[in-house]
């Protein structure tokens, strides 16, 4: 082979691979049978409130892709953490995340949630102005502050990470975001830095957030619920999955459809598997054949939940063709499964559960990984109240 025909394949992570490999030879995720969940979980206002404590308020989060940032000099507000935000992508092409708080007289800075292009960010109120780094640009009659620091009223910057595509926060000083850093290696394997975002919507969800987290933590629904809108493209099939850190990750497919196959070549392996992410707290991704959905949920309050949909392409559309077939693809998902299935599903769950009727969830062996994800919070938990004792 000369180098005219060398081709460059994009390889999957050994973590990936070790997947594919269990179930090419059809082995399951492991299950000890039939579990339980407490429903107070769902409906215990005071639950809810540690969990925001001790996850929410302590715990390195995704704000979003950073194909919402895709250029230098870009910045878009975020709100839904419970405090306001600014994610930032600067002159140099470096993210940042920010309090959206002007350092004058604590004016929100940018309104709206609408991403924005420009070097300069402008208070509304008088008109101080910021870099996209942060950096105090300059204020207006700077004579009336005699003495002032411009160096010193830079936007407050809280810590942050970018890595295989996703733009990561933390609530607190002194993060570790290891755990992110590992998981986006796989990201990388997939090619999702590169990515075009297609779509993003918002939707308010009156569930508890981890009803919507359970629907993408089992296959067991999809035939089911889906039947009218995407259990035709899917089958029953074996789910292999493992953890990096606290993130949960899963490949679901068939063993017969695998036979063949060139399991290091990830576009061989995409066509005939599906890989879902659950990035602890409260992030989904899932690896569709020719295209990517991240999902950020962010609670709102022990029954009402935020979740912003991404969907990721290969590159812009080039044709009229290829926007009729990337629309249909978003509304068939998004609006579709997610809105009117998943959604609606977790819903559902919640009125029922704030009944009372329900004591328990009951999980069967396909349900294995809420069973573990409902471990990984306990287990958080229990490390955000020691960290809080200790001060």
């Amino acid at each position: 082979m000369n180098n005219n025909d060398t081709v460059t394949r994009r390889r999957p992570t050994d973590g990936q691979l070790a997947l594919a490999r269990k179930v090419a030879a059809g082995e399951a995720r492991s299950n000890a049978g039939v579990g339980h969940v407490p429903a107070s979980v769902y409906i215990d206002p005071d639950h809810w409130a540690r969990e925001k404590r001790t996850l929410f308020d302590r715990m390195p989060q995704v704000l979003c892709p950073s194909a919402l940032l895709p250029d230098p000099n870009m910045s878009v507000a975020h709100d839904a953490t419970g405090r306001p935000l600014l994610i930032t992508r600067d002159g140099d092409g470096k993210a940042h995340v920010f309090m959206n708080v002007c350092r004058h007289r604590g004016t929100r800075l940018v309104e709206g949630c609408a991403v924005a292009k420009g070097k300069r960010m402008v208070c509304p109120y008088h008109a101080w102005s910021y870099a996209t780094d942060g950096r105090l640009l300059a204020l207006p009659r700077p004579d009336t502050f005699p003495g002032f620091d411009k160096d010193a009223h830079g936007l407050v910057e809280l810590p942050s990470h970018e890595s295989g595509g996703l733009i990561w926060f933390s609530p607190v000083e002194g993060a570790d975001f290891s755990d992110a850093a590992e998981v986006g290696r796989d990201f990388d394997a997939i090619g999702f830095a590169g990515k075009h975002l297609y779509e993003r919507r918002t939707h308010l969800v009156a569930s508890n957030w981890k009803l919507i987290m359970d629907a993408f933590l089992e296959s067991y629904h999809v035939l089911r619920l889906h039947a009218a809108t995407i259990a035709p493209f899917f089958k029953d099939g074996i789910t292999a999955g493992d953890q990096i850190g606290p993130h949960q990750r899963s490949l679901v497919g068939r063993a017969a459809e695998m036979e063949g196959i060139d399991l290091s070549d990830w576009d061989e392996l995409r066509k005939v598997g599906t890989f879902a992410y659950q990035l602890f707290p409260a992030t989904v991704i899932v690896v569709s054949p020719d295209y990517v959905n991240v999902m950020t949920i962010m609670p709102q309050g022990v029954n009402r939940t935020m979740a912003e949909d991404f969907m990721l392409i290969p590159q812009p559309p080039q044709s009229e063709k290829a926007e009729s077939h990337w629309r249909r693809s978003w509304e068939l998902l998004d609006g579709g499964v997610f809105a009117s299935e998943d959604f609606r599903a977790a819903a559902l769950g919640q009125e029922g559960l704030e009944t009372g009727a329900v004591t328990q969830l009951t999980l069967g062996t396909l349900e294995g990984g809420i069973r573990r994800f409902h471990e990984i919070c306990t287990e958080e938990m229990a490390k955000g109240d020691a960290a809080l004792a200790n001060g």
